[in-house]
């Protein structure tokens, strides 16, 4: 910082620039500023949770890295799409800048407050020229309230920042989760459209048969039910897929592009789509948890506006103060003799405010009882997301097996039963039978090879983003 010039012919009290009046009122700033804080000591709350139910004993989490996680090139780039152009993530990173513009605004408030001043005016006394500096009501923080407020806003920043990084998290698994929904739709419109030409040529041959009188009328009309009845499939379906997209464009904030897209051809159980995540998970993770962090983030910023509350209830101490030099003539202005300056404390006690400092006392501290209840119930329900979704995750292997093994059992039947059809020895009706159960069992497996990839997702989401140990 560069110095003022001085004039050594000068003594101190008669520099230009008011040094002598600056120098004392900095010191008094230094010595009495920040001497309390009546906000109580924050401590965190214990979990409240079972300790028993912990899934696994401590280890030391970090965040596991989104590319770590997604495998499938395809879909990693449409995540990247949702998090660049999601409006509702938009609007959460705004709250984050209005935050941080809050932490400065409260952060200013203990810095002192110094302008220039400069004025000219004639009458028909005469004239008169004055420049200066102006300290306005710099408040000493003898009881921390200032200091309190800014540590509300730091927190309430804090606070959005996790909500920020929750909503992402979210976006995340949703994103996945409707690209995932759209891939098993692609691929129930393509076993439905399978199940529709089998069905025809089924059909066509049954009219043959039934030209030449070798099944009646009401086998007939059994085949044709079947055919019709994959028609409808077809079309709900259709209707389905058209939904998925949309829903995708939503979270994307554009349409999908062809080349993202996921393919008919393909089935969820390809062991590409997302890597596996073990099966024990470190119980510290639901203290770093976003909405974890943001809801003891809110806690502490309740407990920072008790000590702003209390506050109120001892004197304000305010500082002003303007040093500068006037002169009848422009050319005069900084000459000896010219220098003037004036400096006072205003000193600010509630007497009798009706009540209202007790009601913003009480105010305060019935919200640190919400805010601790409010991160109590958070951590309790993440503990519940976490062991809900590890329950499912104990039991989805051991069901995709059976679920497979049952499709593989309903084809076997399916071709058993139009052998014997075809041979006369059993009637349409077992073969309808048979061809309902397979079509009912290859939907299942496709929906619960959805599910178990829903639930790696839900795992990604419940612990905050994955974790390493």
């Amino acid at each position: 910082m560069r110095r003022p010039p001085t004039d050594p012919s000068l003594p101190l009290n008669r520099l230009p620039l008011p040094i002598s009046f600056l120098a004392p009122m900095a010191l008094v700033v230094l010595l009495l500023g920040g001497c309390a804080n009546l906000a109580p000591p924050y401590e965190r709350p214990a979990p409240a949770v079972p300790v028993a139910g912990a899934p696994m004993p401590a280890t030391d989490p970090a965040a596991l890295a989104r590319a770590d996680f997604f495998t499938d090139r395809r879909l990693d780039a449409v995540v990247d799409l949702a998090l660049a152009n999601n409006r509702d993530l938009r609007v959460t990173a705004l709250n984050v800048g209005r935050a941080r513009a809050q932490v400065r605004l409260a952060d200013a408030a203990a810095l002192p407050n110094v302008g220039a001043t400069a004025s000219a005016s004639r009458s028909n006394a005469g004239s008169q020229v004055s420049v200066g500096l102006a300290l306005s009501a710099f408040e000493l923080d003898l009881f921390g309230r200032v200091r309190n407020e800014s540590e509300a806003a730091t927190q309430n920043y804090l606070a959005n920042v996790a909500g920020r990084t929750s909503t992402l998290i979210s976006l995340v698994a949703e994103t996945a989760n409707a690209w995932l929904t759209l891939a098993a739709d692609l691929e129930r419109q393509r076993i439905t459209q399978e199940s529709f030409e089998t069905r025809q040529q089924s059909f066509a041959l049954d009219q043959r048969r039934h030209g030449l009188g070798a099944i009646t009328g009401l086998a007939l009309a059994q085949s044709q039910s079947l055919v019709d009845s994959a028609r409808l499939e077809l079309a709900v379906v259709a209707t389905q897929i058209e939904q998925d997209r949309n829903a995708l464009t939503l979270l994307l904030g554009v349409a999908l592009p062809d080349d993202l897209a996921p393919r008919s051809d393909e089935n969820l159980a390809e062991p590409s789509r997302l890597i596996d995540l073990p099966a024990g998970v470190p119980s510290e993770l639901l203290q770093r948890r976003p909405d974890v962090v943001q809801a003891e983030h809110t806690l502490q910023a309740s407990v920072a506006n008790i000590g702003v509350a209390r506050a109120a209830f001892f004197p304000r101490i305010s500082l002003t103060g303007s040093a500068g030099s006037a002169s009848t003539a422009l050319s005069g202005l900084f000459k000896a003799g010219t220098g003037s300056w004036s400096f006072g404390p205003t000193v600010s006690l509630p007497l009798f405010d009706g009540g209202a400092n007790a009601a913003n006392l009480e105010t305060a501290r019935l919200d640190r009882e919400v805010a601790l209840a409010q991160y109590d119930r958070t951590v309790q329900v993440a503990f519940r997301e976490v062991a809900d979704a590890l329950a499912v995750r104990a039991r989805i292997t051991e069901r995709l097996a059976a679920q497979q093994a049952l499709v593989d059992t309903a084809a076997r039947q399916l071709r058993l039963a139009d052998a014997q059809h075809r041979a006369g020895s059993t009637g349409m009706l077992e073969v309808l039978d048979a061809q309902r159960s397979l079509y009912a069992a290859q939907q299942a497996l496709i929906s619960l090879r959805l599910a178990e990839q829903a639930n790696r997702l839900e795992l990604y989401k419940v612990l905050g983003g994955g974790w390493k140990t």
